[in-house]
C-alpha cells in the first residue's frame, strides 16, 4: 500500500465504526463518502452493492 491508500484507510476507520469497532474485518467493507469527504455510512462484506442503491441516490441528491 502507499502512503494515500493507508491515509484513506485509517481516515475511514476512524469516522465509520463498524460491528468490530474501527477495524475492517475484509477489504470487500463499502463505505459510502459524500462530496464534501464526510463518511455516511459503513455497510459490512456481504453487503450487495444493490443493496445500498438507495443510499448512494439520496446521496446524490436523487431519492
Amino acid at each position: 500500500m502507499d502512503l494515500m491508500q493507508l491515509r484513506c484507510i485509517k481516515f475511514l476507520k476512524s469516522n465509520a465504526s463498524g460491528f468490530l469497532g474501527s477495524r475492517i474485518k475484509w477489504n470487500f467493507t463499502k463505505f459510502l463518502v459524500n462530496k464534501e469527504g464526510q463518511v455516511i455510512k459503513r455497510y459490512g462484506p456481504t453487503t450487495s452493492p444493490l443493496a445500498i442503491e438507495a443510499d448512494i441516490k439520496k446521496a446524490l441528491g436523487e431519492g
